[in-house]
C-alpha cells in the first residue's frame, strides 16, 4: 500500500472509527510497514467489546506488540485459540510474566504443533540468576535457564565468535533449499518433527573440491538453526597414546549432547573416519569404530545433536559412515556456477576503493570452475596491482576493471585436478548412485556455464 492511499485510509477511518471493513485493510498494512505506533493512535478504546472477529482482534493484538503496547494487546486476546494463545504468550513476556506465558505457550503448542517458537519458548523458560564478578567488578544479572550453572553462566557471559547465516554465504541456492528443508526445519520445529516420529539430528557429510565453501556453509547451517557450533579440529583428536584419540572423541560427542542443539563439525573428517581397509593400524580402525559407536551406537542418543561433515575426498571415507543412522545424507557442493560467482565477485568487492563500472558479467563468464577461493584470489590479486599503483603515483588509485581483467591471466582454477579424479570415480566407481550429483554437474559443466 503507497503512502497516499495510507494516508486516504486513515482520513476515512478517523471519520468512521467503527467501519470494521476499513480497519481489516488497515491493521496490515500498518503491520507490514513497521509503522506499529502511527497504527496505534487510530485504533478507539473499548475495542476488544466491539470486535466480534478473531482474525481482526489477533491482528490488533500484534499491532498492539508491535508498538510495545503489551497490556493493551493482552486486552484484545480472550479467545481460546491456538494462534491466540500464542499472541498471548509473548504479551506475557513482554510483561515479563514468564510462568503464565508458558502455560499459554504449552497449550497453543500443544493443540497445534506447527506454531512452535523455540525463541519464544526458551525467553519464558528463562529466570534471572545474579553473577558476581570478582573485586571492582560490577554484579550482573543474567538471564538462563533453570539449570544454568555458574560455568553456563561464564559462558554466557563470553562473546560468542561471529554468528553466520545463509545471507553470508554467496551462491549455492538449491543446496541451501536442501539444507533448510532437511536439516534446519526440524531444529525450528522440533515438537511437529517428533509427532511425526522424525528425529532431531543426524549426519551430513558434505564434500566436494576445496575452496568451495563446505566450512562457511557448516557454520551457516550452524547459525541458521541457533545451535551451538563445536569445530573439530584433527588435533583435538589424534594423540601418541593408545586409546586417548577414542577418549577424546567421547569427550567431543559428551559436550555437543550437553550442549543440544548443538552442531558437531568434523572437517577434513577422512583423517578420523578413513577406510580401515587402507591401514595397516589397529589404531586407526579403532579410531573408527568408536567415531560409529558415538554416532549410533547402543548406549548413546544424539537427539538434537547435528554431526556435520566435511571432505575433499569422499572416496577415502571409511563406507560404514554411509548408512542410515550415520551420515545418512550426502551433499556435493559444486564449484558456484555463473550467477554464484558473480554475486560473489560483487560480495568480495564490496567496502574495497572502487571506481567505473566493474563487468561482472564478463569476469563470471570467464571464471568458469572457478572455487569460492580463487575468485577471493582473483580479486585479491587485482587489489595489490592498485596497491602497487598508488605507491608509485603517491595517491589511492581505486580498483578498476582493468585490474581484474588483468588479474584473469594470473589466476587459474584449482578445482579442476579435483573433478577430473571425480569423473573417475563418478563413471568407474558409482555404488549405489553416490556420485551421480558429480557426473550431472560434470554434463552441465561440459556444455558451458
Amino acid at each position: 500500500m503507497d503512502d497516499a492511499t495510507l494516508v486516504q485510509l486513515e482520513a476515512a477511518l478517523s471519520a468512521s472509527p467503527d467501519n470494521d471493513a476499513l480497519l481489516a485493510l488497515l491493521l496490515p498494512a500498518w503491520i507490514e510497514r513497521n509503522e506499529c505506533a502511527r497504527g496505534l493512535a487510530f485504533l478507539p478504546e473499548g475495542l476488544a467489546a466491539r470486535l466480534d472477529a478473531t482474525s481482526l482482534r489477533q491482528q490488533a493484538a500484534r499491532l498492539c506488540l508491535g508498538a510495545g503496547e503489551a497490556e493493551r494487546a493482552l486486552a484484545l486476546l480472550g479467545g481460546d485459540e491456538p494462534a491466540e494463545r500464542l499472541l498471548r504468550a509473548r504479551a506475557l513476556a513482554d510483561l515479563e510474566r514468564r510462568e503464565e506465558g508458558l502455560r499459554e505457550y504449552r497449550a497453543a503448542v500443544e493443540a497445534s504443533p506447527a506454531l512452535e517458537d523455540v525463541a519464544l519458548q526458551r525467553r519464558l523458560s528463562a529466570s534471572v540468576v545474579d553473577f558476581r564478578g570478582g573485586e571492582g567488578r560490577p554484579r550482573l544479572r543474567v538471564i538462563s535457564n533453570d539449570d544454568t550453572d555458574k560455568a553456563e553462566t561464564t559462558r554466557l557471559l563470553t562473546p560468542n565468535a561471529e554468528t553466520l547465516t545463509f545471507d553470508d554465504v554467496g551462491g549455492l541456492d538449491e543446496l541451501k533449499k536442501t539444507i533448510h528443508k532437511k536439516i534446519i526445519l526440524p531444529y525450528q520445529k522440533p515438537g511437529l518433527f517428533q509427532r511425526f516420529r522424525k528425529r532431531v539430528g543426524g549426519g551430513i557429510l558434505l564434500y566436494g573440491p576445496p575452496g568451495c565453501g563446505k566450512t562457511m556453509l557448516a557454520r551457516a547451517t550452524a547459525g541458521e538453526c541457533k545451535a551451538t557450533f563445536l569445530n573439530v579440529a584433527i588435533s583435538d583428536v589424534l594423540d601418541m597414546y593408545i586409546g586417548e584419540s577414542e577418549r577424546k572423541l567421547h569427550a567431543l560427542f559428551e559436550e555437543a549432547r550437553a550442549k543440544a542443539p548443538a552442531v558437531l563439525f568434523f572437517d577434513e573428517v577422512e583423517a578420523l573416519g578413513g577406510r580401515r581397509t587402507n591401514t595397516r593400524e589397529a589404531t586407526s580402525s579403532k579410531l573408527v569404530s568408536q567415531f560409529l559407536t558415538e554416532m549410533d551406537g547402543f548406549a548413546q542418543s544424539n537427539h538434537g545433536v547435528l554431526i556435520l561433515a566435511a571432505t575433499n575426498v569422499p572416496w577415502s571415507v571409511d563406507a560404514a559412515f554411509r548408512r542410515p543412522g550415520r551420515f545418512d545424507r550426502v551433499l556435493f557442493v559444486p564449484p558456484p556456477d555463473r550467477p554464484a560467482r558473480a554475486s560473489l565477485l560483487r560480495m568480495l568487492m564490496a567496502d574495497r576503493p572502487s571506481e567505473g563500472e566493474i563487468d561482472y558479467e564478463f569476469l563470471a563468464r570467464s571464471t568458469s570452475g572457478f572455487s569460492g577461493a580463487d575468485l577471493r584470489e582473483l580479486v585479491e590479486t587485482a587489489v595489490d596491482e592498485a596497491i602497487e599503483e598508488s605507491i608509485a603515483e603517491g595517491r589511492e588509485q581505486p580498483v578498476t576493471d582493468r585490474h581484474l581483467k588483468a588479474a584473469l591471466k594470473e589466476v587459474r582454477a584449482t578445482t579442476l585436478e579435483w573433478l577430473t579424479t571425480a569423473r573417475n570415480y563418478a563413471r568407474y566407481s558409482n555404488e549405489g548412485g553416490q556420485y551421480d550429483e558429480v557426473l550431472a554437474f560434470l554434463d552441465k559443466h561440459g556444455k558451458g556455464r
